[in-house]
């Protein structure tokens, strides 16, 4: 039995990153807290990429971003439903 608590809500956190000029943004995900990579599975993942997301584009502030962060919600749904 694993029994861990912690401080932080949101297993997974994400971020834009790449080069505006070329538009070359993407978006990379950080597990906030290790044990959780042991007890997800890909729905639970991809669940939790699509909650970091979401959290994302409310401060997305540039434009380049919240298309980027917009794309990356379109394909994590995609990837949801192939998965159910």
């Amino acid at each position: 039995m694993n029994i861990a608590e912690t401080e932080a809500t949101f297993p997974i956190v994400a971020k834009t990153c790449g080069c505006r000029e070329k538009n070359k943004r993407k978006v990379t995900y950080q597990f906030i807290d290790s044990y959780h990579s042991l007890c997800l599975d890909k729905k639970d993942v991809i669940y939790a990429e699509l909650e970091a997301c979401e959290r994302l584009l409310k401060y997305a502030s540039d434009e380049g971003d919240k298309k980027t962060v917009e794309s990356e919600i379109a394909e994590l749904k995609m990837a949801l439903d192939l998965l159910t």
